[in-house]
């Protein structure tokens, strides 16, 4: 089965039109923060996740692949990066970056290789 990076992976338990705004954000090593804004759009979906204090106050955008489970009765999210990967991502600007193919790309090569299926087979 081929999925792009931005969109759900099937055994991520996605809920077709919930309401993620609030959900923490676990990565493999820890909390990242929580969501703030979210798209279900067909090959356009993804997470703004403000990370408060963590890295002062910025916010990532996580595409939808790097999404592993979601928890509805806790409210978490559980991604398959580390905290450091997410650190080291395109720097989000909400404003310029929302819109901008140029950057969503950017992030698809970033955390998808290329467009490839991200957390492909783990070596």
């Amino acid at each position: 089965m081929t999925e792009n990076v931005w969109s759900y992976k099937s055994t991520a338990g996605r809920l077709a039109g919930a309401d993620l705004t609030g959900y923490k954000v676990e990565a493999t090593d820890g909390s990242i923060g929580k969501v703030d804004k979210h798209s279900d759009e067909v090959d356009d979906a993804y997470l703004v996740v403000d990370t408060g204090v963590w890295i002062f106050g910025k916010e990532v955008m996580l595409p939808a692949s790097t999404v592993v489970s979601i928890d509805p009765d806790e409210k978490k999210i559980f991604v398959d990066l580390a905290k450091q990967q997410i650190k080291d991502a395109p720097e989000f600007h909400r404003d310029k970056h929302l819109g901008d193919q140029g950057y969503r790309d950017e992030l698809g090569t970033y955390y998808g290789a290329g467009g490839a299926p991200f957390g492909g087979p783990q070596v």
